[in-house]
Order: C-alpha cells, then structure tokens, then sequence
C-alpha cells in the first residue's frame, strides 16, 4: 500500500534539551501504530510536530505526500489530532461545539447533521447532546475531542492517551472505535500508557525514549529476537509428570512446568509447530491445547531497558 504518514529525521530542540532525535518511519494506510515510552520521552512532541502544530529543528513529516508545514492547506484536512488535554468552547452545548467543528471543515446540511449524530452515538453522548461541556466530566470532555477530532473523517488520525479518564466501558467502546478506523484504511497512531489495549488492536509498536526510537516493529515480531524459534504452551489431562518425553524431542528447550501446563522453545514455524504437536501425540502425551507463543509488549517493552510507563 501506498506510504500516507513518512517522518524522515524529526528532530525538535528546546535549548539544550532534545526532545525527539532523528525519527524516522512510514505508515500506510491501515496501519495502527501504538506509541509508548516514559514521561518525557517525547512522544506528545513527535505527534504535535508529525501534525505540524510542532517546529522542527531539522527533518521533515508529509502527509499523503504533503510536507505539513511547506504545504499546510491540504494536509490540514487529511489529518485529525486529539491532545491529552482537550481545549474546548466551555459554554457552548456539546452539539453546538461539534457543528462549529463541521462548518470549520465546510461540513454542512444533513451532511453535517448526519456525522454529528453519528458521532454522538459513537462516543456514547447522545443524551448529553444538550449538555454545556463545562458541566460535563474529564472522561466526557474526552469523548468530545475523539468525536471533533474524527467528524471530518481524515485519513491520518493521531490520538494522544485517549483512554485517559474513561471508564473500564468506555475502554471496551473506545478499543472498538479505534479498531474500526484501522479497518477503513486510515493511518493511526495511538499514544497509551495502557500496553494490552494497545497490542489488542495494534499493527505495529514503537518503542521511545529520551527521543530516541528505540523499537519500530509490527505486533507479529514483537519479542522475535531469534526469528527461528519461539515459545510454546501445552496443556496436558494428566496428573503425571510429563517434562521427560518433552525434553526427550530434539530442539526442546527451556522447559517450564506449572501442574499441568508446560512452557518451552521450539523451532518457529507452521510446520514446525505441526509437527511437535505430532510428535508429542505419537509420544503418549495427553494433549488437552496447544498453541505457539510469543513475548507481550509488556515483557518486549521492559527488555528494552525502559524502567517506566507513563
């Protein structure tokens, strides 16, 4: 697919501070990416300056192959930023504010009206349509930046920690919302401290650090540091110990037993994996499940020597 999000070399000084140092990555169209590091990696930076709401010190950011700052009239359209830290016209009804947001996009008509009511409904508000945002809670304020952020409909969506105040529903519902804008081909990328949200619905991790990127990888390789083997989990219906006729098969390693279930590392692979779980059949073990295994991001994040999540 064709390159919608390229940061060539993003640098961004404070002074003497360097807040993100020479990034660089692409993303196509329906790639999710999930950016996590500590307090002050530079995360927030890089999406302010990717958006072009951010000076460069040096690089470049283009969006559908727009530079954001030499070409800023086109990308400004394609592109949707939602801040931690949500600004928002207080005394306006949370419907008032999302039809200031269409008719700034040219939105208007039943079109407007239409994506309005569509995103109300999304962002679970529909009852709160009326509501002043001064009156409304952390979480709900929230919910109405993700809604003006997505009602244009762009095609490069950068949310920053948007589970931030929701509840463990809203979490479910905002999952799904985001998932959904990968299906449409959209590029996102997702800034959360919450890493099994993020490796739900991920295609691909970043990793950083004093602005450094320390890991750029998608899901599928996370933890792959020996691409040719990996972990397993079986699962036996049997009280005896099986670890012998395991560890008796040639390339076994590692071996784990917790009761009745057996962790170990084997070659990766299809046919591999098929042909253990064959071996293992014709060896007497009583197998109960069976699946291969790879590292979370939990564990791929603290290999890197990152001692902090947000």
């Amino acid at each position: 697919m064709s390159v919608v999000l390229k940061a060539d070399r993003v640098r961004v000084e404070f002074g003497a501070l360097v807040a993100v140092r020479d990034v660089s990555f692409e993303m196509a169209g329906g790639d999710l990416l999930g950016l996590i590091g500590p307090n002050g990696a530079g995360k927030t930076t890089l999406l302010r300056a990717l958006v072009g709401l951010q000076e460069m010190t040096s690089g470049s950011a283009e969006i559908l192959g727009h530079d954001v700052f030499q070409d800023s009239d086109p990308v400004r359209g394609q592109v949707g930023f939602a801040p931690d830290a949500p600004p928002a016209y207080e005394e306006l009804t949370v419907e008032e504010f999302l039809r200031f947001i269409a008719d700034t996009h040219n939105i208007d008509g039943s079109e407007a009206d239409e994506r309005i009511d569509f995103w109300l409904e999304q962002v679970w508000l529909v009852e709160k349509r009326g509501e002043r945002i001064k009156n409304l809670s952390r979480g709900m304020r929230q919910r109405i930046t993700i809604a003006q952020t997505l009602l244009p409909s762009p095609a490069v969506v950068l949310l920053d920690e948007p589970s931030a105040g929701l509840d463990p529903a809203g979490r479910i519902q905002l999952r799904q919302v985001i998932a959904s804008l990968r299906d449409q081909g959209k590029a996102v990328i997702v800034s959360s401290h919450i890493l099994a949200d993020l490796e739900e619905y991920c295609t691909h991790i970043a990793i950083i650090e004093q602005g450094h990127l320390l890991r750029y990888a998608h899901v599928g390789d996370l933890g792959d540091e020996d691409a040719s083997r990996c972990g397993y989990r079986l699962t036996v219906a049997a009280d005896n110990d099986v670890s012998e006729a395991i560890m008796a098969l040639e390339g076994v390693a590692h071996l784990v037993r917790e009761n009745h279930t057996y962790v170990f590392e084997y070659a990766k692979g299809e046919r591999e994996s098929a042909g253990l779980l064959r071996m293992l059949v014709e060896r007497g073990v009583p197998v109960s499940s069976f699946a291969s295994t790879r590292d979370s991001l939990e564990d791929v994040y603290l290999k890197t020597g990152v001692r902090q999540v947000d």
